[in-house]
């Protein structure tokens, strides 16, 4: 009996609803929410530099527009002519990830779990891109800070985040 009451109020508030758009200014119902656009190339600013810590990168890109874009929301890194790119911690899909105009995201990228594995490969270079669909930036060991070669077995890299501490405390959570 309920259940049947609470239908009639939400029939009765939908059907208000759709009566309210029918009587706007036609402009006014047939304009769809605005979606905020995906950054263009020229308005993000890419980075990279290793941290004290040499199995981990810090990447950031700032929006360098004066509106707010989107990017995705899982960085693209791969490094040097190795085949792949660090997988997301945690593991998702795809998706949009607002930066606002002039601000600036961050995520962290574990090259390397045991520096000392065998199974280390060492690389001259890391790419990074906010988007797929969209050329990176190549980064050399110099620029990134490092004084060798970037050890990598297994990355994995944070999604976007708003700090470089968020960034830091995420991957922290994920893979200790």
């Amino acid at each position: 009996m309920r259940i049947r009451s609470l239908l009639t109020v939400s029939t009765v508030a939908t059907a208000g609803a759709a009566l309210l758009l029918t009587a706007a200014p036609q402009g006014l119902a047939a304009q769809p929410a605005a979606k905020t656009p995906v950054c263009k190339s020229k308005a993000l600013k890419l980075g990279a530099k290793q941290a004290k810590d040499t199995r981990i990168v810090h990447i950031s890109v700032k929006n360098t527009g004066t509106r707010a874009c989107t990017v995705d929301r899982l960085p693209v890194v791969t490094f040097g002519d190795l085949d792949g790119a660090a997988q997301p911690v945690p593991s998702g899909e795809s998706g949009p990830y607002k930066v606002g105009a002039g601000k600036t995201v961050y995520a962290a990228v574990r090259t390397i779990a045991d520096l000392k594995d065998p199974e280390a490969r060492r690389v001259d270079t890391i790419t990074v891109s906010a988007n797929p669909n969209l050329y990176g930036r190549t980064f050399t060991v110099k620029q990134l800070g490092a004084t060798k070669k970037v050890k990598v077995w297994e990355p994995v890299t944070t999604w976007w985040k708003p700090s470089k501490a968020a960034a830091d405390k995420a991957l922290k959570k994920e893979v200790g």
